[in-house]
């Protein structure tokens, strides 16, 4: 009997409340099942105050943020003077081991799932812009997931699969996404014995890098088409919920949480729509 699960997960909970508004109505009148919470977020108190009691099934995530906004901790190497980070990726893999910026790191992240913890049960890791796929940083993600007793940590091993619409491919954004897949299932070879090591789970997939920008539910069901064999797969997207007509990726991201044509293929695929927590 093929076992396979699948997860809808909304990044950057907590980064406004446009982010929170999405995930409430995703949670309540969709099928979102899973958030990733920004302990850095500028709407964190709202997220966990007037959001979370309203989701009481929703799995958590610490979104853990070394991108984006201003540190918890003391971290000079990822900051600048008025304590917001201000380094981007490349900085991060040229120097990931240097043993004093991996302790910045280390120190900024333990205080964001200190600080997430005390108002909610995490059930995984993940990162903004996949910060912790960086094979140095995920060893410190696993020490401290092992540490503070979460036992999943996302990795981002995306099956290359093509969406059957000319103009997905004729986005400037798809060649560049296509480098961030083969980067980033080059590190989740490595950090898939990360995993093992510090005795941790993982999703097998995730939905969400190849078309970065462009998701929507095209994405997700060619996505879990291209998924035939036991495995859990984690879609990632960033859904915002405006008091406005605003209309952009983070609008189109919200529509998928509402499609329940999508949700009812999602299960003909025969997969069962879940999350981490109930996964443990």
């Amino acid at each position: 009997m093929i076992n396979k699960k699948f997860i809808l997960n909304a990044d950057d909970f907590g980064l406004t409340q446009y982010h929170n508004q999405a995930v409430l109505e995703g949670y309540n009148n969709g099928f979102l099942t899973s958030a990733s919470l920004c302990a850095n977020g500028y709407a964190y108190e709202n997220a966990v105050h007037d959001i979370l009691p309203d989701c009481p099934n929703l799995g958590i995530a610490a979104h853990l943020n070394i991108m984006e906004g201003k540190s918890l901790t003391d971290c000079p190497l990822l900051t600048d003077t008025e304590g917001n980070f201000n380094k981007g990726y490349g900085y991060l893999i040229l120097n990931q081991k240097r043993h004093s910026l991996l302790l910045q790191i280390e120190a900024e992240f333990k205080a964001q799932i200190e600080k997430i913890q005390k108002d909610v049960k995490i059930d995984h890791l993940d990162s903004h812009v996949h910060t912790h796929a960086i094979p140095e940083i995920f060893k410190i993600t696993c020490k401290l997931a092992k540490e503070y007793g979460i036992k999943y940590v996302r990795t981002q091993f995306e099956e290359l699969y093509f969406i059957p619409k000319l103009e997905k491919h004729l986005n400037i954004s798809y060649p560049i996404n296509l480098i961030k897949i083969a980067l980033l299932q080059y590190y989740t070879k490595k950090n898939r014995k990360v995993i093992d090591e510090f005795e941790l789970k993982t999703n097998d997939f995730i939905i969400g890098v190849g078309y970065t920008g462009m998701m929507d539910s095209d994405a997700i069901e060619y996505g879990l088409k291209a998924l035939d064999e036991d495995c859990i797969a984690e879609a990632l997207i960033h859904p915002c919920k405006y008091n406005n007509s605003t209309k952009d990726s983070h609008t189109r991201e919200f529509a998928i949480t509402q499609n329940l044509t999508l949700k009812d293929t999602i299960t003909r695929l025969g997969f069962d729509i879940t999350n981490y927590k109930n996964l443990e």
